[in-house]
């Protein structure tokens, strides 16, 4: 049994892998909020368990062993997710933070009984991809709104964000997965965006919009 923070250290380098091939002590220092002395005495630790690598000046990865463990974590969290949204009722904004106490404490059986109850879903509430038992990774798209082209219509896949105060903003806006939206216009040099969600005119700034991923419809 491995330790509740060798886990958060093990999907912190996985999630931080996911945007950048080499990751920092620095990184992960920052992404776990912790001094980057211990963020270099626990890369040291998951080394001496073949569950990462650390090489000077080309950052820290994940081993077969530890990106395993990695996928099995985030499968649980983003199940959890899904689960605490359909079957009791909790808002997009809300379900990170108690994923991430339950996420290390449901057995492999909880985890295949949430599956069926769910019906096997692909995407957790903000879109992002649950990873099968296999370690299979769903399709996600990779092109942010920010770098979308105006006149066009998409459609929203998922928020990389999980900051509740911003999902409240973005779901406030009406940007849930799945939906529909027209991008009216962008201003140069890192502008606002201009979208038509459901009728109505929004305006959002390019950093929000960085942070939203989009498919392009085939109907537009």
């Amino acid at each position: 049994m491995l330790s509740q923070s060798i886990e958060d250290y093990i999907k912190a380098i996985y999630k931080l892998q996911e945007h950048n091939t080499s990751v920092t002590t620095n990184d992960l220092a920052k992404k776990m909020n912790v001094s980057a002395a211990s963020a270099t005495n626990m890369v040291k630790k998951l080394a001496e368990m073949n569950l990462a690598e650390h090489t000077s000046y080309k950052g820290v990865t994940l081993t077969e062993a530890g990106t395993k463990i990695a996928l099995e974590i985030v499968r649980h969290h983003r199940l959890l997710e899904l689960y605490l949204q359909q079957a009791l009722g909790y808002t997009w904004d809300k379900v990170h933070e108690e994923a991430e106490h339950l996420e290390h404490h449901i057995s492999e059986e909880f985890e295949d009984r949430i599956n069926d109850f769910l019906g096997n879903p692909q995407y957790d509430p903000h879109g992002a991809p649950i990873p099968s038992r296999d370690g299979t990774i769903p399709t996600i798209s990779k092109d942010s709104l920010a770098d979308a082209d105006e006149d066009n219509e998409y459609i929203m896949q998922r928020v990389e964000e999980e900051s509740p105060d911003f999902l409240r903003y973005v779901g406030g806006l009406g940007l849930f997965p799945n939906v529909r939206f027209k991008l009216i216009a962008k201003e140069p040099f890192k502008g606002p965006l201009t979208l038509r969600v459901d009728g109505d005119m929004k305006i959002i700034g390019h950093e929000t919009a960085s942070k939203l991923y989009v498919y392009r419809s085939e109907s537009a």
